[in-house]
């Protein structure tokens, strides 16, 4: 984690990632393990209004949201959670189209890379299973803060991590609460494939990261 590493030409030296949405299509990820989740305790399968949601938030906000009410349920269900095997759910993941490629060009570019997620314990399965943990010197999830996303908590980890001035970091996100994560830190915002947030900053792939820095 040598920040005098990077380029010496731009003022960004670091591109912190979001995970779902932005490295990986996991929509139908999240849906088979909360419909998992509910099918065990009994409740119906999650409705399609619901999953934007379930997609943005911790697995700690998310079973509140799924069973609202019921601290019994709610109880059960984070027990329950525990007894999952992640792997068996990362199959359902896709990896966004040239990331790898943009990933390896970033890195022998000397610029630092690093992921700022609100999952939890998956997200070690999910750098395994797909070999990630080369391109990334710093993973940030949603157990490694006190706050998770939309708070700055995890944004300042990595700044201070890596000794970074705000201006000197940029944060790739999908969603509001991406958005909103960067806002409250100080830093700049690229929306990937997501207009709807943009704050003039939009991406429809990850090797127009590339050219951006440029």
């Amino acid at each position: 984690m040598n920040p005098n590493s990077t380029r010496q030409n731009s003022p960004v030296r670091c591109v912190i990632y979001d995970c779902d949405g932005v490295l990986f299509d996991s929509l139908e990820n999240n849906k088979r393990f909360y419909n998992h989740l509910c099918a065990a305790l009994g409740r119906a399968p999650i409705r399609d209004e619901e999953l934007p949601f379930l997609h943005m938030h911790t697995v700690q906000e998310a079973v509140p949201f799924l069973f609202p009410g019921e601290p019994n349920l709610v109880k059960k269900a984070h027990e329950f959670i525990l007894t999952v095997n992640p792997n068996d759910f990362v199959p359902y993941m896709k990896m966004e189209p040239n990331l790898l490629k943009a990933l390896d060009r970033l890195k022998r570019l000397g610029m630092l890379r690093a992921i700022n997620t609100n999952r939890t314990s998956s997200m070690k399965f999910i750098l395994d299973a797909f070999s990630l943990r080369p391109y990334f010197e710093m993973v940030v999830t949603a157990l490694d803060v006190q706050n998770p996303k939309p708070h700055p908590e995890s944004v300042k980890r990595i700044l201070d991590a890596f000794h970074l001035k705000k201006e000197e970091a940029v944060f790739v996100g999908d969603s509001e609460i991406d958005r909103r994560t960067a806002e409250a830190s100080g830093i700049r915002f690229v929306a990937y494939k997501n207009p709807q947030i943009s704050n003039g900053c939009l991406i429809k792939d990850h090797l127009d990261i590339l050219k951006m820095l440029d």
